[in-house]
């Protein structure tokens, strides 16, 4: 390390926890802290392109320090690894859950030249008053990238890929009020941290998973923000420039092993799973409905690219034949009304969902 070098400063991750367990990530880097208010365009691509060019600081000692409902502390020990990673994945004695959901914080602690450093991170805890979940992906199917047609579509977007600030990015068309309605309603206040960071708990916890890299953490959390998005704990992916990470194969897979974390960490939920047709995430979604029979209350795909291909086409048989019921369409729209119409904010009969998607997406249809 040399004398001008940035200290590492820790950027913790969502976590969530239950009864007998808490996870929650966080990564060590030397890079500034993202700033994403930028208006000249040179600007906003330097902030990009800096975050994207992170530099992690392995081998970095971390104390988790978490705080049980009844006040009593525990201390946790973590070394990041290579790429800067640090994982907390620990047992709780028998945490009784929250009525409602609601975030909670816990400590991560650390040390740099400058002396002891401390950051505070955010733990998910769903209530018990709600029996679902919802899991959704992210690019195309909250935030618009334009990306569906490979290297061409990628160069096509790159000003609204690298150049554009949260605050500019599109969002799909009618997902605010979708996943507003989807989330049930929420805590009367949103819950603020020691750093003044607030974050609103959806009574309906709200987990995303996506094949962006970790990079995009701030980024996107700010985007969702912005747009009054429920908050929830984000899995991302850590890239490298190989074949199991930019194939195509790959986004399913890293989908289908996070959603089936989440079903084994939370086994009194039934999930609603929402994403796209544009990195396969009919032909994963349909592998969870098939390997976790009577846990998936619905599937929400939107139409961003082509035709079904013969691959997703087998997929809608799997889920037909998991007896899980599939939306299909190209915005929002028609999932937004009918569910104003069932009144999901206020009730938790998932046949009720079903009927009312069933509904919608038979009168596209004709």
């Amino acid at each position: 390390m040399t004398l001008f070098e940035r200290e590492p400063r820790l950027v913790p991750y969502f976590g969530y926890r239950n009864t007998h367990g808490l996870r929650i990530e966080a990564r060590a880097l030397r890079n500034r802290e993202p700033r994403w208010d930028h208006s000249a365009k040179w600007r906003k691509i330097r902030a990009l392109l800096d975050h994207f060019a992170s530099r992690e600081e392995p081998r970095l000692p971390v104390t988790l320090v978490v705080r049980s409902p009844d006040g009593i502390t525990a201390r946790h020990e973590g070394v990041t690894n290579d790429e800067g990673f640090v994982v907390f994945d620990i047992a709780l004695d028998h945490w009784p859950m929250p009525p409602t959901t609601r975030w909670e914080t816990v400590e991560l602690h650390w040390a740099t030249r400058d002396g002891p450093q401390q950051a505070e991170g955010f733990v998910l805890a769903p209530g018990t008053d709600t029996d679902r979940a919802i899991i959704s992906d992210i690019d195309d199917t909250i935030i618009e990238t334009g990306v569906t047609g490979g290297l061409r579509s990628v160069l096509r977007n790159w000003n609204r890929l690298l150049a554009q600030m949260p605050d500019e990015r599109t969002a799909v068309p009618g997902v605010d009020m979708f996943y507003g309605a989807l989330a049930g309603g929420g805590e009367e206040g949103a819950h603020t941290g020691e750093a003044g960071e607030e974050l609103r708990a959806t009574r309906h916890p709200f987990f995303y998973v996506s094949s962006s890299p970790w990079n995009l953490f701030s980024y996107l959390v700010t985007f969702m923000k912005t747009r009054g998005l429920p908050v929830g704990p984000i899995h991302l992916r850590d890239w490298g420039f190989n074949r199991e990470t930019l194939g195509s194969s790959s986004h399913g897979t890293h989908k289908v092993d996070a959603i089936d974390r989440i079903l084994a960490f939370y086994p009194e939920k039934r999930i609603l799973m929402i994403g796209d047709d544009t990195q396969g995430d009919l032909v994963a979604f349909s592998h969870v409905a098939a390997h976790n029979p009577g846990r998936v209350a619905a599937i929400f795909i939107r139409m961003a690219g082509d035709t079904h291909s013969p691959e997703e086409q087998e997929a809608k048989q799997r889920i037909a034949d998991a007896g899980v019921p599939l939306w299909t369409g190209s915005a929002y729209d028609g999932g937004q009304a009918f569910l104003k119409e069932i009144g999901l904010a206020h009730d938790g009969e998932a046949e009720r969902i079903v009927a009312a998607a069933e509904r919608e997406k038979e009168s596209a249809d004709i």
